[in-house]
């Protein structure tokens, strides 16, 4: 059970309907994460609006990599559940490459210096080396693809830190942070 509560549709806050209504349209459901964070409107329009601009970056394969390789970093259950589910069935990764992706890598060389990066950016909260971003770069990453990766990171570190702190009830098939990645 989880230790905030998820409100319904009509037990979140009024400022907070039409969105959770704009996330059922787009998705079909409402997952657990964004009710959680309908108890606040604020939080859950900037969220939206944050997530809904990096929707538009990057490509979804890379996307989904990230948010596994950051959920296992931050031992993130409803995440990993939550982007192993859209890995498989909106990105269309399979699941040897989800493995690798939580591990902090790809099979696809491109792809892995970006997870690698965003791996080693969640792991050191952003202290990375000159090194690191000297590799990022010589797979093909502009800055504003550097940027962006980073801002994926942070978009699924505030997912992850949320579901943790809440210990969302996870309502995708699950995945464990502690099963071997």
């Amino acid at each position: 059970m989880s230790r905030l509560s998820i409100p319904t549709r009509d037990e979140a806050p009024a400022a907070s309907q039409p969105l959770l209504d704009a996330v059922k349209q787009q998705l079909g459901v409402t997952p657990n994460l964004y009710r959680l964070v309908a108890n606040s409107p604020a939080a859950l329009g900037g969220f939206l609006s944050f997530s809904g601009a990096l929707a538009k970056t990057l490509g979804v394969k890379t996307r989904e990599r990230i948010a596994l390789a950051v959920a296992q970093v931050n031992g993130c259950d409803y995440c990993l559940s939550a982007h192993t589910y859209l890995g498989l069935n909106l990105a269309k990764i399979d699941a040897a490459e989800i493995a690798l992706n939580r591990g902090g890598g790809s099979g696809d060389p491109k792809a892995n210096a970006a997870v690698r990066f965003a791996a080693l950016v969640a792991e050191s909260r952003g202290q990375v080396a000159d090194a690191e971003i000297a590799t990022v770069r010589s797979a093909g990453f502009t800055d504003a693809e550097i940027v962006e990766i980073v801002a994926v990171v942070a978009e699924n570190v505030f997912t992850n830190f949320i579901n943790n702190v809440a210990r969302t009830e996870i309502d995708f098939p699950v995945v464990r942070a502690l099963e071997a990645a």
